[in-house]
């Protein structure tokens, strides 16, 4: 492996091993601290355009399985990990991880001191990276100029409709990055589910006669989407229950009059302890997030806070006081894991059953 460069915008130099693909990329750096799953991780459309640390000390272990799909095309801008491996017993590998990146363009750097470098990211918060053959003042001058957009469900999202199709109940998923662990909880529910770009309007998801409606999972900022998308989520959840996930969590709170606000440090693991308020119930979850809705311009009259992160407080679940309309702001499909609320999908198909 010849020898690559991790740089920041601050001027910190990581140097380490290339894998992967050759190419040189930017990003925002994140970092992931789930101890399985780097397969989901770097195919979840969340991390696009972003370069992902992974905390878990050895990467590559099991290769790439082909149920383990979070979307066909992957758009992480890179993977940063302590050491990569290529050894697996794992009967259901189709390729390896140095391949698989090889064959989607991303770049990959072990080697890397990561425990230092999470902790550099916790101190500084968010910051650009970039991963280079030579880390001189012209890589440093092409990070600095380097613009992300701040149009990443446009460029994530289906363009088109297709359908996922079963016999059971007729659900419209609204596509702003969605994750396959959705789809995949759907299908074992005997959804008849079709998927809509995120620009859908509310006659075009009304027009499918749905018995219940998705917002899902999604990359960047909620405040970047035009205001017709709230519009459609107001006029829907009048009328058809309605889910919403991570991204599409955010916009249902904007959507009912909440704010949202960036966090310093966003969150990204497996292992996040959330406290379900009407039970007192913990779980564990995976988090995904950069932002978060402040909780003190939710509107008690219109929502109810369902769940809370225990590390920091945050709001992770809203529900319509009015409307059969329903959100949670951590990944409940269980890819990579863990499984603790898969069940929000079985009171989803609950909701539409007594609809019906």
């Amino acid at each position: 492996m010849a020898q690559r460069f991790l740089i920041l915008e601050d001027g910190s130099v990581y140097p380490g091993q290339g894998f992967g693909a050759g190419a040189t990329t930017t990003g925002e750096i994140v970092f992931n601290t789930s101890m399985l799953g780097y397969q989901e991780i770097v195919t979840n459309q969340i991390y696009h355009n972003q370069i992902i640390v992974f905390s878990q000390p050895i990467v590559g272990s099991i290769g790439i399985a082909h149920d383990a799909y979070e979307s066909i095309l992957p758009t992480a801008k890179g993977m940063v990990v302590r050491d990569v491996t290529d050894i697996s017993k794992n009967r259901q590998r189709s390729l390896s991880l140095d391949q698989f990146l090889k064959q989607h363009n991303i770049p990959g750097i072990s080697g890397i001191d990561t425990r230092h470098l999470i902790r550099q990211i916790n101190q500084t918060g968010t910051i650009k990276g970039s991963i280079v053959d030579v880390a001189d003042d012209h890589a440093f001058d092409q990070l600095h100029a380097t613009v992300l957009t701040n149009q990443q469900v446009a460029q994530v999202a289906t363009p088109r409709p297709y359908p996922n199709p079963n016999q059971g109940y007729n659900v419209v998923v609204i596509d702003f990055g969605l994750k396959h662990g959705i789809l995949r909880q759907l299908s074992k529910r005997d959804c008849n589910v079709t998927v809509l770009p995120w620009d859908a309007s509310a006659q075009d998801v009304i027009n499918l006669d749905p018995d219940g409606v998705l917002l899902s999972t999604g990359p960047g900022s909620p405040l970047n989407l035009p205001e017709s998308v709230l519009d459609m989520i107001r006029t829907i959840q009048e009328r058809i229950p309605l889910f919403a996930i991570g991204l599409g969590h955010e916009l249902f709170a904007l959507a009912n009059g909440s704010e949202i606000t960036k966090l310093k440090l966003s969150h990204h693991g497996a292992n996040h302890p959330i406290r379900k308020i009407i039970t007192n119930e913990i779980i564990y979850a995976m988090e995904s997030q950069e932002y978060v809705v402040d909780p003190d311009s939710v509107n008690r009259d219109r929502l109810i806070t369902t769940y809370l992160d225990l590390i920091d407080g945050s709001i992770q679940g809203l529900r319509h006081r009015d409307y059969p309309a329903f959100s949670v702001q951590f990944f409940p499909d269980g890819a990579p894991g863990p499984n603790d609320s898969v069940d929000l999908f079985d009171e989803f198909i609950e909701i539409m059953g007594t609809r019906k």
